[in-house]
């Protein structure tokens, strides 16, 4: 029974290794994630160190004082007085990046909600907090009090304790999210062709005729989609790491900050790829084998594609936290303990618990597919 099993699985590896789409879909994807990862670095690198030259052109439809210009050139700011009806032709046109109109003790900071006015916004605020503060104090000055005793009435001190880099968590959690949409796209190819493919060629029914037990031939099918899934899940972690790495010798954002993760992270990281590997390529097998022709198999495993992404977006997005349930919850769960693993969190309940929760469903995956394979139902499905 042993050697029934073994040759079925050298005769499916054969078979995969020798299919270039097979080989492509489990090697060439994971090279993507480099790209990802310097690409979206570089990304936030333009955004948060934007030059001050594209976002500093305010436009004042009022005369500046000496000491308002003064500020302004403290602040790099460049001013264009203008009527109020060329600066609002001119922010069309963008030529300036915001505007101010004055009527008496009321200033107006027009604009559009976009990018480049979020940073001249911040630029106007700084101009308004240091000339407010200037006129406050010529006030008390002219009024013989002590501007220091006023504007100075409290002190505050700052004791922020430095967080998680928002980029480095940022890109870690995208970075395996990728991981798991080639892990699955890389089962996606096999799984289909050596079932809903096989069906198709009429090979399956001769297989069927041989003195192999069902069992045998799903258990064979399931471990090579699976071993594929796992090269690509763990080349895709090894990129991922060396993207980091280099990622983090690249750009000023990661200034002071370890992208590389421990030891122990990279352990368990594994442990949750090769976990998923087995959960996505039972899942894959399942769906592609009750498919009559290749195609109709390709269009039933396009969701799964969608279905694995999207829970590990969502829980990245609104911050979902790990707990024993969610544990338990396929999909969802391997995106959460990658979280807090990569965080440095690693919690072996939890872990056992996804395991715990893969192994179930596998078993019941196979269980089913196994007994259609026996009563053949599995070639009129």
């Amino acid at each position: 029974m042993k050697n029934n099993l073994l040759n079925m699985l050298k005769k499916e590896l054969r078979e995969m290794f020798r299919d270039k789409k097979s080989l492509s879909m489990m090697l060439i994807i994971p090279f993507m994630i480099p790209l990802l990862v310097i690409g979206m670095s570089a990304l936030f690198e333009s955004q948060v160190n934007k030059s001050v030259d594209e976002y500093n052109k305010i436009g004042f439809s009022y005369e500046l004082t000496e000491v308002e210009k003064n500020i302004l050139q403290e602040l790099q700011i460049e001013d264009i007085s203008k009527e109020e009806q060329e600066l609002e032709e001119d922010y069309k046109n963008k030529e300036i990046d915001l505007y101010i109109t004055k009527e008496g003790n009321k200033y107006t900071i027009h604009g559009e909600n976009n990018e480049t006015t979020s940073y001249a916004m911040s630029l106007v605020d700084n101009y308004f907090t240091l000339y407010k503060e200037y006129l406050q104090r010529e006030y008390l000055s002219e009024n013989n009090i002590s501007a220091e005793d006023v504007l100075s009435i409290i002190n505050v001190e700052k004791d922020i304790q430095d967080a998680d880099n928002y980029f480095t968590s940022y890109i870690i959690n995208y970075a395996f999210l990728f991981i798991i949409m080639a892990i699955t796209v890389s089962a996606t190819y096999p799984s289909t062709d050596t079932t809903a493919g096989e069906k198709e060629r009429g090979t399956l029914e001769t297989l069927l005729t041989f003195p192999i037990r069902s069992k045998d031939i799903i258990i064979g099918k399931f471990l090579s989609v699976t071993l594929s899934s796992v090269i690509t899940g763990v080349i895709s972690l090894i990129l991922t790491i060396v993207s980091l790495s280099v990622a983090n010798n690249m750009f000023e954002i990661y200034e002071g900050i370890n992208l590389m993760l421990s030891g122990e992270s990279i352990i368990f990281a594994s442990l949750v790829i090769i976990a998923y590997s087995f959960l996505i390529s039972g899942l894959c097998i399942a769906i592609a084998s009750h498919s009559k022709t290749f195609k109709e198999a390709q269009s039933a495993l396009t969701p799964l594609t969608f279905i694995s992404f999207f829970p590990g977006v969502i829980a990245f997005m609104i911050k979902i936290s790990s707990s024993a349930l969610l544990s338990l919850v396929p999909f969802l769960n391997f995106a959460l303990l990658f979280t807090d693993i990569t965080a440095g969190n690693v919690n072996y309940l939890y872990i056992f618990l996804m395991l715990l929760s893969t192994i179930v469903i596998i078993c019941l995956v196979l269980g089913i597919i196994i007994k259609q394979y026996k009563s053949e139902k599995i070639l009129f499905t």
